[in-house]
């Protein structure tokens, strides 16, 4: 059985402001040519398909002609709701939409009830593991502890207690959304959502055991955790942070006997990411920068002076300069960068804690403090997950 692997689509997401509708769009049209030009049996798609609770038009239109393009196919699809994604609202139709072959799991309470896909070797049964929010879903899986490890363990048991009655020779798929960690190290990018709130985000792959390939999402990059535990990665870049990376599916086949051979399909590239610095008037005249005209850029300005209208001035010469920041060669690290770059790689009970010891001039939280603040950070993200999937 042959499968494709993807995730992370949010369809509707932007890149810094500029809209990446065509290019969502771009690459489902070169996923559906895979799909029709290598013979594929199966598409999973491991949550985030949208980038919001609430998606725009533009996202449901997209996510629709996909499943219909999909099913015009006649390809069943196995795919599961992200951290990003209302479960609720995703999945509204998915009984509906089951009878043309796309399976849709967003409900916790079947996860272990699985899409059962049959090749010439026999039956494949795949498990949907919907993003899990420890708070929201620990009694429900039964899980001891309100951890993202203890939670997707308690319903990786009850998985395994339905393959266990399946007929011999069942080959196994899960696909689950969670930050899996285990051979190989899983490389985060900045453009991926925090899920600390519930402890440890982190899971060990020796959560999956048993399973004879595991489809991952969350992580942007794609990687193995173990030869049998991969992530597919985002189809596009979504941050600077992810310029050089590779953006590719995985085409996964699957024989007999559950042995794996793998490939990774490159997606096609938009744009390049990429960063130029130095002074502005050296920027517009220099001749060495002209294959950039079109690439998204990160541009850092070195001159000694903030200088008027810098953004449009550089956006004259490169259209697609959607970051900028100031960095004089000469004097001080300036005080002008702004709160995102500040903040851009620590977490949010970091950022709290920081600003406790600032506004009290050095005394950091005391440790009582610290886990008052944790338990702060942990009820709102909680309420905000609540308001977003309702």
């Amino acid at each position: 059985m042959r499968l494709l692997h993807t995730s992370d689509w949010h369809l509707g997401r932007t890149f810094y402001r500029e809209s990446l509708i065509d290019a969502q769009r771009a690459f489902l049209d070169h996923l559906l040519a895979v799909v029709r030009e290598r013979e594929v049996s199966a598409v999973l798609v491991a949550g985030d398909i949208y980038d919001r609770a609430i998606p725009s038009l533009d996202a449901v239109a997209l996510f629709d002609h996909a499943l219909n393009s999909l099913a015009d196919l006649q390809v069943p699809v196995v795919m599961i709701s992200g951290n990003h994604d209302s479960p609720q609202r995703l999945g509204v139709t998915s009984r509906l939409i089951e009878r043309a072959g796309i399976h849709l799991r967003t409900d916790p309470a079947t996860c272990h009830i699985p899409a059962v896909l049959h090749d010439g070797h026999g039956p494949v049964a795949f498990y949907g593991l919907p993003y899990l929010e420890p708070f929201l879903t620990r009694e429900e899986m039964a899980a001891d502890k309100p951890t993202h490890e203890a939670v997707l363990g308690a319903v990786m048991d009850r998985v395994r207690a339905d393959l266990a009655t399946r007929p011999a020779g069942t080959r196994s798929v899960v696909l689950a959304h969670a930050f899996v960690t285990g051979g190989h190290t899983s490389h985060t990018s900045d453009s991926e959502r925090d899920i600390t709130a519930g402890g440890i985000p982190t899971v060990p792959a020796a959560v999956f055991e048993g399973i004879d390939y595991v489809a991952l999402g969350h992580l942007h990059r794609p990687q193995k955790v173990t030869d049998r535990i991969r992530y597919s990665g985002s189809p596009l870049a979504y941050s600077f942070s992810e310029a050089g990376y590779d953006k590719t599916t995985w085409l996964v086949d699957l024989d007999a006997d559950a042995n794996l051979t793998t490939e990774a399909v490159p997606c096609p590239r938009p744009r390049t990411l990429d960063f130029l610095t130095g002074h502005l008037d050296d920027l517009l005249k220099d001749h060495r920068h002209a294959h950039l005209h079109d690439a998204w850029l990160h541009v850092t300005l070195t001159d000694p002076q903030r200088p008027i209208n810098a953004m449009d001035r550089l956006r004259t010469r490169f259209p697609g300069t959607v970051q900028l920041t100031f960095a004089p060669q000469d004097g001080d690290p300036p005080s002008s960068t702004t709160y995102t770059e500040r903040t851009r790689h620590r977490t949010e009970l970091e950022i709290t804690a920081g600003f406790v010891d600032h506004v009290r001039s050095g005394h950091a939280p005391t440790p009582a403090e610290h886990d008052l603040l944790r338990r702060a950070v942990e009820a709102t993200r909680l309420n905000e997950t609540v308001k977003e999937a309702h």
